[in-house]
């Protein structure tokens, strides 16, 4: 039996994964939210009380959480305590869902699995501390990281900002650099990356990243997804830095994101290389992870979207005339 905790978009898909593949699974979350399959179990529970309990019998346990965007300092540690417990008293891989706010700002934007965490963000350092505890716990873990996502349900760019404005036939005010080479990581790939690593000595104790599409901009994102869901192609303008950073003098999610602007003001390039080269991963062609978003976004009560380490959902902030 294997633990999903959290039912966003990339705990639904390794769940999805794991039943394909025969294996029972439960999945933890709040809610008690989860996708319907008879090698499914929905238990409700906050996942910060109660894991070890509720994982025994685990050979992995997923996380797969993520908090409020604006509460993680406070709500990250106790939540990756009683992960790194679980999986001491079971004798089970944890397997963290990641992201590369860790490493910070890099002088050409490129990322590999050796680049140092040396974030100084109040973000970055809770992700640092996050993997620097599991792995001084002893206990067989990796992280997997990836970038910005996209696919169905994924929260990002395409959800904050593109969507909503091709919706409504309006420009779309990106809060950085629209033609920056920017590395999106299609959600499936994520949850393939996980589940293939949780199982393969080789990679524990290690932090990983997923095989992801070539990088392209928001600009050039934008134009896929018109062309493959036959909309027209919506109006591109740069947000002003100073404008998410004024807005957050008084809003507190302009402000955490004002934090991680630098992502999209220049190019921001996840390496895989040697994911892919040690454990044969192939990233998935980026228009199928923008067909699935399409879809996602055009059906007429989508499910509740999940908040996966990307951009957050929008702030309302207004573009200058």
């Amino acid at each position: 039996m294997q633990v999903v905790v959290g039912a966003g978009p990339v705990g639904t898909a390794i769940a999805r994964q794991l039943v394909g593949q025969g294996q029972k699974v439960r999945i933890v979350t709040r809610s008690g939210s989860g996708p319907e399959h008879p090698l499914i179990e929905k238990v409700s529970a906050d996942a910060a009380k109660g894991l070890v309990e509720i994982t025994q019998g685990a050979s992995v346990i997923y996380n797969c959480v993520n908090p409020p965007y604006t509460k993680w300092p406070e709500l990250w540690p106790p939540i990756s305590a009683a992960m790194i417990a679980a999986a001491k008293a079971n004798d089970a891989v944890l397997a963290i869902t990641g992201n590369v706010y860790g490493y910070g700002p890099q002088p050409d934007g490129r990322m590999t699995e050796h680049t140092p965490l040396a974030a100084t963000g109040v973000k970055g350092r809770v992700r640092i501390k996050m993997w620097q505890d599991a792995l001084d716990s002893g206990i067989r873990t990796i992280e997997v990281r990836g970038c910005d996502y996209v696919g169905a349900g994924a929260s990002g760019i395409f959800s904050a900002v593109i969507g909503p404005a091709i919706a409504k036939g309006r420009t779309a005010y990106v809060p950085g650099d629209p033609d920056a080479p920017h590395t999106w990581t299609y959600i499936g790939d994520m949850a393939t990356a996980l589940v293939r690593l949780a199982r393969d000595e080789r990679a524990w104790g290690r932090a990983w990243h997923v095989p992801s599409a070539p990088a392209e901009s928001v600009r050039q994102l934008a134009a896929r997804h018109a062309q493959l869901a036959g909309v027209p192609e919506v109006k591109i303008r740069k947000l002003p830095h100073w404008v998410m950073r004024t807005a957050g003098l008084a809003v507190p999610m302009a402000r955490e994101l004002a934090e991680m602007d630098y992502q999209f003001y220049g190019p921001y390039l996840l390496d895989a290389t040697e994911t892919a080269r040690t454990f044969g991963l192939e990233p998935t062609d980026l228009d199928v992870a923008i067909r699935e978003e399409a879809d996602y976004s055009s059906s007429p009560t989508p499910p509740r979207r999940g908040s996966p380490a990307a951009l957050p959902a929008a702030t309302a902030v207004t573009p200058p005339k």
